[in-house]
């Protein structure tokens, strides 16, 4: 069973740094690339941008917490809430790498 896990294309968990603003403030993130794919998916659904997505969910998430000490950790587990909720209802915009 690990096979599947362990015989994935290296590219899939690759980190890529991207340069974003998040609420007017220049910052970098670095995630893994699948985890970048889905954040993309996350805001064409919401139509929004990629860089209006992270600030939204960014002052939204301090605005409740008061506090956001792990930027990237909220990114990927509101990768799997996505995908956990099914909110990904239409089909994968891109093959998965």
């Amino acid at each position: 069973m690990c096979r599947i896990f362990a015989g994935q294309d290296p590219e899939r968990y690759a980190f890529e740094t991207r340069s974003v603003r998040i609420s007017g403030y220049p910052t970098s993130v670095r995630l893994e690339a699948r985890f970048w794919r889905i954040i993309e998916d996350i805001a064409h659904a919401q139509g929004m941008t990629v860089g209006k997505f992270l600030s939204q969910l960014h002052d939204e998430a301090l605005e409740i917490h008061g506090e956001v000490s792990n930027f990237a950790s909220l990114l990927r587990c509101s990768c799997l809430v996505y995908l956990e909720q099914g909110l990904n209802s239409a089909e994968p915009r891109r093959a998965a790498g």
